[in-house]
């Protein structure tokens, strides 16, 4: 069974998924990432795979981005480190980039390279529904990947029902029609979206992400679906120093999780 499946089998509320950029301080910092998120118990970990032109990222991720890509981090790359740590890293990982990249690399080849190495899930923004159901969906199915499907407040519940019976895994609720990085506290647009969808009839998991920056909106979060995504604070906490690195996630992480 999927990885992202078992852990909410396990656990369904106060679902804590962080995202970070491949290659983010330093190139090879993603082995330390990785682990430390891991030793401190984060349910879901997301990585970015850098990009030139993240097209719903805010300053903080493209930021991150351009460094990563100067650190010489690319697709091969990340998918080599983290089959270097396949026996090490049990929590599930979702890689998270643009379908181009993937179209360029091969989607079967690199489909079949998550399946070996133990990717769980796959967010592709830029990947349209038909497109998906059409020629991707049974690749998907045959490689054990679930495709994670995104929806906003301007998602209408049709569309929204639709989603949540096709989306692999949970589907990710972003909180504004915004990029990554912007919101400092829930409004009431949001709390009216988190609203509108806790009264649709939606069985799968749903994780809130974009706005989501300390312990306040991550545990409200918490009570409008399963949990929350955190990306742009977790990365704006990194330490750029490699000596200092893990003690900086600790930091973060043990701020977020503590009631």
């Amino acid at each position: 069974m999927n990885k992202i499946d078992l852990l909410f089998q396990k656990k369904n509320k106060n679902v804590l998924c962080i995202y970070f950029t491949a290659g983010y301080p330093n190139v090879n910092s993603t082995f330390k990432i990785l682990k430390t998120l891991q030793s401190y118990k984060v349910d879901l970990i997301e990585i970015g795979i850098p990009y030139s032109d993240p097209i719903c990222d805010g300053k903080i991720i493209q930021n991150s981005n351009k460094i990563a890509l100067k650190n010489g981090m690319n697709l091969t790359l990340l998918l080599n480190q983290i089959k270097e740590l396949k026996k090490k890293i049990h929590t599930p990982i979702i890689l998270m980039g643009y379908f181009n990249q993937i179209y360029k690399f091969g989607v079967n080849v690199f489909l079949k390279e998550c399946n070996k190495i133990g990717i769980s899930g796959l967010i592709f923004p830029d990947l349209p529904v038909d497109l998906f159901i059409k020629e991707y969906k049974n690749l998907f199915y045959k490689y054990s990947l679930h495709l994670i499907f995104l929806i906003t407040p301007q998602t209408s519940n049709s569309r929204i029902l639709f989603l949540s019976k096709i989306t692999g895994g949970f589907l990710y609720l972003v909180s504004s029609n915004s990029i990554t990085g912007k919101i400092c506290s829930f409004g009431k647009d949001q709390l009216s979206f988190f609203e509108r969808i806790k009264k649709l009839s939606i069985t799968v998991p749903k994780l809130i992400g974009f706005g989501i920056n300390n312990r306040v909106t991550f545990n409200l979060a918490c009570k409008y679906a399963n949990g929350g995504i955190i990306g742009s604070s977790f990365i704006n906490s990194l330490d750029l120093d490699e000596k200092k690195l893990d003690k900086s996630i600790s930091k973060y992480i043990i701020n977020i999780q503590n009631k």
